[in-house]
């Protein structure tokens, strides 16, 4: 065998090694942020994470969320949005893109087009400026829901550009959206993604030791009525969803905080 062979021989083996070792790094880096409960700390504030139904829980550095592989879409997004977070800033529109995080495979943002449906944000970007990081993580197509656009541009918007207001006024909440996914929903695209008839958002406010929540549940229409109009109980999104919304809290605190549909705390 000529030098020149062996050479050849071992520069392919030590192509081969270098790309089967960043190929399993890559994979534990995946299985590392795709987790069964609460176990990976992050920007998150994963004390009031909700529970999942899935399994499938996944942490960006940004928002955590519970993808429903039957239905192509987060059951929930949850972060906290402080009032540090709220920037001006005008980072560019990326392109949407798959997010490999997700074991079962997020679905692909063609099933978006030409669907007439916007490619509804669950964590804004508006509420992740404060990094381009942290902006551009709201483009995986993990934190999207079919919505209609006038929905989307309207009502969504506003509710949206209402909770930067209380992370503004109360020095941060903590948020969790997500549509209503249930059986037989409408869907669009190849992998079906489903179309929720009602969308809701959580907020959590945990200031000075005072605790207070307030619970939205929005048809999927647009609407011009006042957000309050909206308000409902926590108690009412579990049970249309089987989600547990603030698992960790002491359980007469929880019960009394889930029950109630008063928006009285929150400065409309």
């Amino acid at each position: 065998m000529s030098k020149k062979t062996v050479y050849s021989i071992l520069t392919a083996l030590v192509l081969i090694s270098f790309y089967a070792c960043n190929f399993l790094i890559d994979n534990q880096e995946k299985e590392a942020a795709v987790t069964q409960g609460k176990t990976i700390k992050t920007n998150t504030n994963e004390y009031f994470l909700p529970t999942s139904t899935t399994g499938q829980i996944v942490h960006h550095e940004g928002y955590s969320l519970s993808y429903s592989e039957p239905h192509e879409q987060a059951e929930w997004v949850a972060y906290e949005l402080k009032k540090e977070h709220l920037s001006n800033a005008n980072f560019k529109r990326p392109y949407f893109e798959v997010d490999k995080t997700v074991k079962t495979g997020a679905a692909h943002w063609r099933n978006y087009k030409k669907s007439g449906y916007d490619r509804g944000h669950l964590c804004p970007a508006g509420d992740r400026k404060y990094s381009q990081k942290a902006h551009d993580e709201t483009f995986l197509t993990s934190n999207i829901s079919p919505q209609n656009h006038d929905f989307n541009a309207g009502i969504w918007n506003r509710l949206e550009q209402k909770t930067r207001y209380w992370a503004s006024k109360y020095d941060g909440v903590f948020v969790v959206s997500g549509g209503i996914l249930e059986i037989g929903l409408k869907t669009i695209g190849e992998e079906e993604v489903a179309i929720p008839n009602q969308f809701y958002k959580v907020l959590i406010d945990n200031n000075n030791g005072q605790t207070k929540v307030i619970a939205f549940l929005l048809p999927h229409v647009e609407s011009k009525q006042p957000l309050y109009k909206f308000v409902t109980s926590v108690d009412k999104i579990e049970s249309l969803t089987g989600i547990d919304f603030f698992a960790e809290l002491d359980d007469a605190i929880e019960n009394k905080l889930e029950a109630s549909s008063s928006y009285k705390n929150w400065s409309f």
